[in-house]
C-alpha cells in the first residue's frame, strides 16, 4: 500500500467511527440527566432554558431518574439543526430517538406550553414513549389563542407573526419578547430569568417553532391518547376571566380526551413552576405517584 495513502484511511477510520457513535438527536437536543429512580422527561416551552425545571429537579432528583430537555436554539444554546426548517416535529423526533435509544420504559413525561405540545405529539405518534403525561398550561390547538379557528386561519397568523419576527432587530426582538413576558410570568424574578433566556435565543429558531405550534391542532386526536393525562393551567384575578370561565375553557379544549385530570393553579401565569413553585410541586408529585 502506498504511503500516501495511510493517512487518508486513518481519517476515513476515524471519521466512519464519529458517524457510528455520533448521538442521533444530539444536533435538535441537549438532555441532561439527574437522579436516580422511575425515568421522568421533562420538557420545557418556547425559548425556555431547562432551568425553568432547576426547582423541580431539586425536588424529585432523590427519588427519580430525570432526562431534562435543552432544545438547541433557546436561552442562548446553539441552534445546530434547528437552524433552519421546521422545528417541532423534528424535535419529537429527537425526544423519540433518545427514549428508545436510552432504553427507557413509558417514562413520566412532563411538558410545559410548547413543551406540552411535544409532548402530546409523543403520545400520539410513539405511545410507549410515555406511560403518563403532564400538560402544563397548552392547549391542544395553541393557535386559538391568537384569534384562530382553524388550521388554515391559523397559517396566516403565524405566518405574519413568523415573518415579522425574522425581519425584526435583535434589539427589537429583545424588546418585544420582555414586554410579552410580563403577561406571562407573575414573579418579579422569575419574570427576569424568563427574559434573559428569551432574549438570548435564536430569533429565527423561535419564529419557526411558534409558527409550528401555532399551527398544530391536536383535537381531532385527543380520543388516541390512551394513557392518564393530567392538565395544570393557572387563574388569576387580572386575567379578566372567572375562576368557572377558566375552568370550562381548558375542559372544552380538551373534551375529546378519554383519560384526564384538571388541577387548576390560583395567583399564577402561565409559568406556574415559577409563580407558585410549591403549588407546581405539590401537583407533580400527585401525578407522578398516581397509578
Amino acid at each position: 500500500m502506498p504511503r500516501n495513502l495511510i493517512p487518508v484511511l486513518i481519517g476515513i477510520l476515524i471519521f466512519q467511527a464519529a458517524v457510528a457513535f455520533a448521538e442521533p438527536w444530539s444536533d435538535r437536543i441537549t438532555v441532561t440527566v439527574r437522579g436516580h429512580g422511575p425515568d421522568v422527561v421533562l420538557i420545557p416551552g418556547l425559548t425556555c432554558s431547562v432551568a425553568v425545571w432547576d426547582t423541580t429537579a431539586t425536588h424529585l432528583a432523590g427519588h427519580y431518574r430525570l432526562h431534562l430537555i435543552q432544545v438547541d436554539g433557546f436561552a442562548g444554546t446553539p441552534a445546530q439543526a434547528n437552524a433552519q426548517g421546521p422545528v417541532v416535529q423534528p424535535i419529537v423526533d429527537a425526544i423519540d430517538t433518545y427514549i428508545s435509544a436510552r432504553g427507557l420504559k413509558e417514562p413520566c413525561v412532563i411538558g410545559h406550553s410548547l413543551g406540552g405540545t411535544i409532548g402530546m405529539m409523543l403520545a400520539l405518534q410513539h405511545p410507549k414513549d410515555a406511560g403518563k403525561l403532564m400538560i402544563v398550561d397548552s392547549l391542544p390547538f395553541p393557535g386559538l389563542i391568537f384569534g384562530a379557528y382553524d388550521v388554515d386561519s391559523a397559517k396566516k397568523i403565524a405566518a405574519k407573526m413568523r415573518e415579522n419576527t425574522l425581519k425584526q432587530s435583535q434589539k427589537a426582538f429583545a424588546r418585544d419578547e420582555t414586554r410579552f413576558l410580563r403577561i406571562l410570568v407573575k414573579s418579579q424574578e422569575g419574570r427576569k430569568r424568563a427574559a434573559d433566556w428569551a432574549v438570548a435565543s435564536d430569533k429565527s429558531v423561535v419564529a419557526r417553532a411558534s409558527y409550528d405550534d401555532l399551527t398544530t391542532d391536536l383535537r381531532p386526536q385527543l380520543d388516541q391518547i390512551k394513557i392518564p393525562v393530567t392538565i395544570l393551567y393557572p387563574w388569576d384575578s387580572k386575567s379578566g376571566y372567572s375562576k368557572d370561565q377558566t375552568d370550562a375553557f381548558y375542559r372544552q379544549n380538551y373534551a375529546g380526551l378519554p383519560n384526564k385530570t384538571f388541577a387548576r393553579i390560583d395567583d399564577s401565569y402561565h409559568f406556574i413552576m415559577l409563580d407558585q413553585p410549591d403549588a407546581f410541586l405539590k401537583q407533580v408529585d400527585k401525578f407522578l405517584a398516581s397509578e
